[in-house]
């Protein structure tokens, strides 16, 4: 036996070493990975998260992209774009990044004003912005919020002016004479007993 070959053997088993110690790390990883992505999946996440988790799971455990293009109607690019957000970012790469914002009221706080609107004999527009002002120090940067709070309380913009904005008095005045005289002439046929 040479020395060449000694050495030769002894890079081969090194080498064979360190495949399994990488292939042992990959399949850990691997193993893990699908473990991380099972505990996300029963979380119950929301259905855009949860169909982006089930196309990673499903690829890292060896499923043909075709079958999981079937199956979660989805393409294949889009396995490969959360597969690799998952791999590099791991669960919050696959997470939705903007949530909203939180409402700057509480719902009980919804309820008190909407209640408060309803026990109004008119409404008005700046006078619900200075209420929330006042009362809430909250202040709507869109006034579609006032709107929305308008319409919880069952009142359209349009009913909370004050007057019709296309009443005409003289037509007001000549139905009101019209109904008053039908009014009269009834009454007067009903005690007569015709």
């Amino acid at each position: 036996m040479s020395l060449e070959w000694v050495v030769y053997k002894y890079h081969q088993a090194v080498n064979t070493v360190v495949l399994m110690n990488s292939f042992q790390l990959e399949h850990q990883q691997k193993v893990d990975n699908r473990a991380i992505l099972s505990d996300f999946i029963s979380s119950n996440p929301d259905s855009r998260e949860l169909k982006r988790a089930l196309a990673v799971k499903m690829a890292l455990e060896g499923e043909p992209y075709f079958k999981i293009t079937k199956f979660l109607v989805i393409n294949k690019s889009f396995i490969t774009y959360w597969k690799n957000r998952f791999e590099a970012q791991g669960i919050e790469g696959i997470k939705l990044g903007y949530q909203g914002s939180k409402s700057y009221l509480t719902p009980d706080d919804r309820t008190e004003i909407i209640s408060w609107l309803r026990t109004r004999n008119y409404w008005n527009f700046d006078e619900l912005v200075s209420y929330l002002d006042e009362h809430y120090d909250v202040i709507y940067k869109s006034k579609q919020s006032y709107y929305t709070l308008f319409s919880e309380a069952g009142i359209s913009w349009k009913k909370s002016q004050k007057t019709n904005p296309k009443s005409d008095p003289a037509l007001v005045k000549k139905k009101e004479k019209k109904s008053k005289d039908l009014s009269v002439k009834t009454s007067s046929k009903l005690s007569l007993g015709n």
